[in-house]
């Protein structure tokens, strides 16, 4: 992974994790996730319009096809993110579902896309997949405990999270969809997927608008920035280099629900966020 690469993806990690923070604290659902889809989508047409008149990229019925499917599974990830974090705690969905899709994501790109990451990447990959078990600690406990009941969307997230990085990794690297572009366009997609649902609970919108202002404008802003930076990183970098790498967000969203929302199991939890680091810097020592 190149410099530029690493920057790009650390920047985005610390604007995702922010991101799911107020997701967490807004309590999430389709009203909250369209509201601030819509909010983006406004926000980020004039720099969109902009790729389009000076970058004239083309959009055929191909790159449609990708842009809609992509859609179709972000809106699958945000909806089981945020159920998980009604029910759980984010120092748990979080790296779970980071780290699962991290892993799924490089076991993918070597499959499908034929990337072959050096031995020392791998190792960094395993080790983001230990600090996955590190964080769950003894399953009889886990079990036990009530946390179980987050860790189904987790993993379900995880694979979510998995599918799209590779759908959009062949958009921006191979169909040269622009990633400002493609991201303004998933948030478009997803949005008017959920207008038939909104428009019958218009009173729930006022009621989330009030009630979440702050966070909706934040995720408005943060959540398409973060993947905006992510893409531009995969147009010129693996799959299975980024995806792991950008996993850095698992130890800020960690820190943040064990310090600011004072979740539980704090030093598991961050010593498992702490393997999953150097599982990074395995991979950027390649």
């Amino acid at each position: 992974m190149t410099l530029l690469a690493l920057v790009l993806v650390l920047i985005a990690a610390f604007v995702h994790a922010t991101w799911n923070y107020l997701t967490k604290r807004a309590g999430g659902g389709p009203v909250f996730l369209w509201l601030f889809g819509a909010l983006g989508t406004i926000i980020y047409m004039p720099l969109a319009i902009g790729v389009i008149i000076f970058q004239l990229p083309r959009i055929g019925t191909t790159e449609l096809l990708f842009i809609f499917g992509s859609s179709i599974l972000h809106l699958v990830y945000f909806l089981l993110l945020s159920y998980g974090y009604r029910i759980s705690d984010l120092s748990l969905v979080y790296p779970l579902a980071r780290g699962t899709g991290s892993i799924l994501s490089t076991i993918a790109a070597i499959v499908f896309l034929g990337e072959r990451p050096t031995p020392i990447a791998l190792l960094g990959a395993t080790l983001i997949a230990i600090g996955v078990f590190v964080l769950i600690g003894d399953p009889k406990k886990f079990l036990g405990s009530g946390d179980h009941r987050g860790l189904t969307y987790a993993i379900l997230t995880g694979v979510a999270i998995a599918s799209y990085t590779l759908c959009d990794k062949y958009a921006v690297s191979t169909l040269l969809i622009p990633p400002l572009l493609m991201e303004w366009s998933i948030n478009f997609s997803r949005t008017a997927i959920l207008c038939p649902f909104v428009l019958n609970r218009w009173n729930d919108v006022h009621t989330e608008w009030r009630s979440h202002r702050r966070e909706i404008l934040g995720v408005a802003l943060l959540a398409p920035l973060s993947y905006i930076l992510v893409l531009t990183a995969l147009v010129f970098s693996p799959v299975s280099y980024v995806a792991p790498a950008r996993e850095i967000s698992i130890l800020i969203g960690t820190l943040i629900g064990t310090s600011v929302l004072a979740e539980g199991n704090a030093p598991r939890r961050l010593t498992a966020a702490f393997i999953m680091v150097i599982g990074l810097i395995a991979l950027t020592l390649h």
